[in-house]
Order: C-alpha cells, then sequence, then structure tokens
C-alpha cells in the first residue's frame, strides 16, 4: 500500500545581502592611530603615535594631506617685566583663557602652498592660525564711527602677548609644525608621528587629518586620543582634585613630619 509523501516544504528566498554605498567616485581620506590610548606614569618619558592611512582619490587632480592634533585647552599665564625708575618689576598678570595645552601640525608641503591663507584661518589649522581666547576683561570704544566696539584691554599689544603663548609652548615641545611630517609610503597609502613630550598634558586629543585638492578642503577623518594618569599617580591626582582641602592639611603634616624625623636623625650630640 502506497502513502501520499507529504508536500516539499515552501522555498525559503535568503534576503539579499546589504550592498555597501559605492565611494569610487569620491575623493576622501581615511585615517587611524596605532595606539589611541596613552598611558602616564613616574616612568613616563614622551610617547611616539603613528597616525596612518590612505587617500582615495580617482581624478587626475593631486590631493595633500594634513594632520592637525590638539590637546586639551588649559590656561595660560604670563608676566611681562617692565623698566621702573631703574628697577625691573612684574608688570599685571594677563590670563590666556583656551589655548590648546598641545598643537601639533604636519603636512605633505608647506601649509603656504596648500591652501590660502583665509582658508586655513577659518579652519584654525596651523599655528599661525590658531584659535586663543583672548582674556575676559575688555572695553568698548568708538571705531571708524561704530559704537561700542569691543576691545581685548590689550589692545594692539594683544598679537606681541599671543606670540609669547605659541614661543613658550614651542620651547617645551607642547607646540610644533612639520611641513614634511606627512610622507606617503606607497601609492594612496601616508604616515605620520604624533610625538608626544614628558609634559604633555592629560586628557582627550583631537586629531583632524584633512585632505586638500588646489586649495580647498575635500574630506576629513577625525580621530581622538586619551592620555591618562595611571598607578599611584592618579590616585594621588584624582584624590588632591577630590578633596583639596584634605590633601592640602596631609601635605603639611607630611612636611613637618618630615622636618621633625631629619632634625631627629642629624641632630648633634
Amino acid at each position: 500500500m502506497m502513502q501520499d509523501l507529504p508536500p516539499d516544504p515552501p522555498a525559503v528566498v535568503a534576503p539579499a545581502p546589504a550592498q555597501s554605498v559605492s565611494t569610487a567616485d569620491r575623493v576622501r581620506v581615511a585615517a587611524a592611530l596605532t595606539d589611541a590610548r596613552v598611558q602616564v606614569d613616574s616612568s613616563f618619558r614622551g610617547a611616539s603615535i603613528v597616525l596612518f592611512g590612505a587617500v582615495f582619490n580617482p581624478t587626475d587632480a593631486p590631493a595633500d594631506v594634513v594632520v592637525v592634533v590638539r590637546g586639551p585647552d588649559a590656561p595660560v599665564r604670563l608676566v611681562k617685566k617692565t623698566r621702573n625708575a631703574g628697577v625691573w618689576l612684574n608688570g599685571r598678570p594677563v590670563l590666556f583663557e583656551g589655548a590648546p595645552g598641545f598643537y601639533m601640525t604636519a603636512s605633505t608641503r608647506p601649509l603656504s602652498d596648500i591652501a590660502e591663507f583665509g582658508q586655513l584661518r577659518r579652519l584654525g589649522v596651523g599655528v599661525d592660525h590658531l584659535r586663543i581666547n583672548a582674556p575676559e576683561e575688555s572695553r568698548t570704544v568708538t571705531r571708524y564711527g561704530v559704537r561700542d566696539v569691543v576691545v581685548s584691554r590689550l589692545g594692539e599689544d594683544y598679537l606681541d602677548w599671543r606670540r609669547a603663548v605659541i614661543r613658550l609652548r614651542e620651547a617645551a615641545a607642547l607646540y610644533d609644525t612639520d611641513p614634511d611630517g606627512v610622507r606617503f609610503v606607497d601609492r594612496g597609502l601616508f604616515r605620520a608621528e604624533v610625538e608626544l613630550p614628558a609634559v604633555a598634558p592629560t586628557g582627550q586629543y583631537f586629531a583632524e587629518v584633512w585632505l586638500f585638492q588646489e586649495g580647498e578642503p575635500v574630506s576629513v577623518s577625525n580621530l581622538t586620543l586619551t592620555v591618562e594618569k595611571v598607578g599611584i599617580e592618579r590616585d594621588i591626582f584624582e584624590f588632591a582634585h577630590r578633596r583639596p582641602w584634605t590633601y592640602g592639611v596631609l601635605c603639611v603634616l607630611l612636611a613637618a613630619l618630615t622636618g621633625w624625623g631629619a632634625s631627629r636623625i642629624f641632630r648633634r650630640n
């Protein structure tokens, strides 16, 4: 006796795989860091991080790569010495807000050959175009028939003070400009090195990789880098900021105890 076989199961149609958007006809740049986290302890003597990437350029026009790495902003206090009656005295201190604690630019060639002054100023690319906030104190004056024009109390000396900020940071290896810092190692592949000195501030760093073509920015890749304290240094740092009064009292007691112990050890019989 023959039995009817069960009907065949319905055919299952697999969904078509998702198609990626084609970017073959776009000029763009992609980049990454060899290490996105730097740990700082008592033995930290600086770090060298490699930034690498690729340029996708289907056109015949050449392209330039500019790398900008900016560290956390921090206030900068400057004092200018003045000579009064033959005596050098400290003048009124000037406090700049928002100056980057670290700033580096690297490019395939000098920035002035890549883009015009106005374009670099708009993007804030380059030490000469770095945005550093002036002191908050200001006054209002009338300039060229326009009332209520806000002017920094530094007046025309603002640029001199700004140059002093940059000069001090460059002397500490915290600001750097390398017109040949980006090198192409193969067709479309490039690399650049980010040198962090031992005095580099901790916090969040931001890296921008700009791709310029015919003097115009056509693509940008944004990266982040974290520099953080580890070990006992981090514990002391966090304790000092969470409980500053307790930290201050403990420091005074420790100094007094150290002085008393030294006097007991080295006292003369």
